[in-house]
């Protein structure tokens, strides 16, 4: 049962991230990589200002807001200096590494003996891992539930529409490139608030945590898609979170089945490969089977 619940609590938080690279990579329909250097930013800001006696909130706070620092310099790379969102994307996380570096002063710091947010009085009497479960439920419903009211705003409905047809948003007087800036700013906020909280709850950062994060975010995001069907874009922010709590399932599965833990990054590539086929094939399939129908109904 404990790892069950450890499952859980880790998809609330991983979910976190898979919603911030919703913004990008399905409103604004563009891969943005500077995920992979905002998640471990987010969690070396947090770590680094709770060992200097910042308290847990605030460092949590702090780590956000770097991982929006972040992505306003991507934006600002791909609105202004025209530089393409992938390539934006990638300075930015390659740079990233060595300001996270700095942060620390090493490759990783520990927060033992430190104070965190999941060292709280109230969290210590529930049992083994729920301390992860209750911070990730409440910071997930806070998250989804504002997100949800802002996309239903003036300014969320042209953040969709810039996504959806920018051609149109300009006709209607929205800018597109503000509205990428914004979703990359927000966006990479969630991304660090994650990797903050993930610190917090493994207890410390390192730099190198952020590899291929962005498969977790994207198997989220397939997960949801793929088992909850057609969603409203309320909906699918949800589908998101759950996906997350069902990937971490698919891994502690993997891990049950005798595979060892280095194979499984390998594993999560295959597993979201495969995911991103499924609407392919059942596409054909579907193609074919009315064929094959047309033909019976004609014989």
């Amino acid at each position: 049962m404990g790892l069950g619940v450890s499952a859980i609590g880790q998809g609330l938080l991983y979910g976190l991230m898979g919603v911030g690279l919703f913004l990008t990579f399905r409103i604004l329909d563009f891969p943005d990589m500077t995920v992979e250097g905002t998640f471990p930013l987010g969690a070396a800001v947090t770590v680094a200002t709770i060992s200097n006696g910042i308290t847990p909130l605030l460092a949590t706070l702090l780590g956000m807001l770097a991982g929006m620092a972040a992505g306003a310099i991507t934006g600002f790379l791909t609105t202004v200096g025209k530089v393409p969102v992938l390539l934006a994307g990638i300075l930015v996380m390659t740079g990233a590494y060595s300001v996270n570096l700095r942060i620390m002063g090493r490759a990783n710091l520990s927060l033992l003996n430190k104070p965190n947010l999941f060292a709280a009085k109230f969290l210590k009497s529930l049992p083994p891992y729920f301390d992860s479960v209750v911070v990730g439920l409440i910071v997930a419903l806070v998250v989804v539930t504002l997100l949800i009211l802002f996309l239903n705003t003036q300014l969320g409905q042209g953040f969709i529409a810039a996504g959806d047809n920018p051609t149109m948003a300009r006709s209607l007087g929205i800018a597109p490139a503000r509205q990428e800036v914004l979703g990359l700013i927000v966006g990479n906020g969630l991304v660090a608030l994650s990797g903050s909280l993930i610190a917090q709850n493994n207890g410390y950062a390192d730099v190198n945590m952020g590899i291929g994060v962005i498969v977790i975010a994207l198997a989220s995001i397939i997960i949801g898609e793929v088992l909850f069907g057609e969603l409203t874009l309320s909906q699918r922010l949800v589908a998101t979170v759950l996906g997350s709590i069902l990937y971490r399932f698919v891994l502690l599965l993997v891990l049950r089945l005798g595979f060892s833990p280095n194979d499984l990054q390998l594993i999560s590539a295959i597993v979201l490969a495969i995911l991103i086929m499924i609407p392919a094939f059942e596409h054909r399939f579907k193609i074919r089977r009315v064929l094959k129908n047309g033909v019976k109904t004609n014989g």
